[in-house]
């Protein structure tokens, strides 16, 4: 790939291995090379460039301030504005902020995170498929909502919520985890308060009404361990319990009682 110097300042062409070319701008900021990008024309190259320049020197520019029209990428602007104010460069949109960071999946779209998170997503990029949001973590994609102990099908208002009524806000003090189990749900059962406990085999079955959260964790794991005793092969999560001895968890093991539904399916 061979690079060419453009009459433009911090515009280099670019051709690729088909010959096409494309036009690269960067600019030195505070003595770190800073890349802005890639583009299909040395004006938008240019332009990107001159709107870097400016972020760089105007304090009064801020995030809220890029348009539609800007041909500097979002993420790069989010990311020069937070060195200029913090001294800090990072290669994530982040802006750090007194009491937390904001990381910004868009223009319109800011995630809150507590300062002790700093680390983790200036080397990890949030990206989004749906409304699910996630990270690369060594080849495997890893949902953020893990980080704060909420169970890959948690529902937000049965299993957990935000404080603060703010579902983009995920600092630890605002993240209130109402159900931290597999399979287990609080409801309203013959008037009373109770947890039901479900496993997914074709379709959800219903393997009991608890008491308490960990009885109907500790029915889930039994259920699990009825099913593979049956032929089920299914990559179940176990709940894992750490309020009780093992002593207490076998005995509530051996005496909680399972839908005979469970105890009688058998692999087709």
């Amino acid at each position: 790939m061979n690079t060419t110097q453009t009459k433009l300042p911090g515009v280099y062409a670019t051709t690729r291995k088909n010959n096409s070319i494309i036009y690269r701008s960067s600019f030195t900021f505070k003595g770190k090379h800073i890349s802005l990008g890639s583009f299909d024309s040395p004006l938008t190259a240019g332009k990107a460039y001159e709107s870097a320049c400016r972020l760089s020197q105007d304090m009064s520019i801020g995030t809220d301030d890029y348009s539609e029209d800007e041909p500097l990428p979002f993420e790069k602007w989010v990311v020069i504005i937070n060195y200029r104010d913090n001294d800090l460069y990072i290669a994530t949109p982040i802006y750090i902020r007194k009491r937390y960071l904001s990381y910004y999946l868009d223009p319109q779209t800011e995630l809150k995170f507590s300062i002790d998170d700093l680390f983790y997503y200036s080397s990890h990029k949030i990206m989004r498929r749906g409304s699910h949001l996630f990270v690369a973590d060594y080849g495997m994609q890893v949902s953020i909502k893990t980080r704060y102990g909420i169970k890959p099908n948690a529902v937000e208002g049965r299993d957990y919520y935000h404080k603060n009524g703010d579902n983009t806000d995920y600092r630890y003090e605002n993240i209130e985890i109402l159900n931290s189990y597999n399979g287990v749900e609080p409801i309203l059962h013959k008037n009373r308060h109770m947890y039901r406990t479900r496993i997914h085999i074709n379709g959800y079955m219903t393997v009991g009404y608890y008491d308490t959260p960990i009885q109907a964790a500790i029915a889930y794991n039994k259920a699990i361990d009825i099913l593979r005793g049956n032929g089920i092969e299914r990559n179940y999560r176990i709940n894992y319990i750490e309020e009780i001895s093992a002593r207490t968890y076998a005995d509530i093991y051996h005496d909680i009682s399972v839908s005979k539904k469970i105890w009688n399916y058998i692999a087709e």
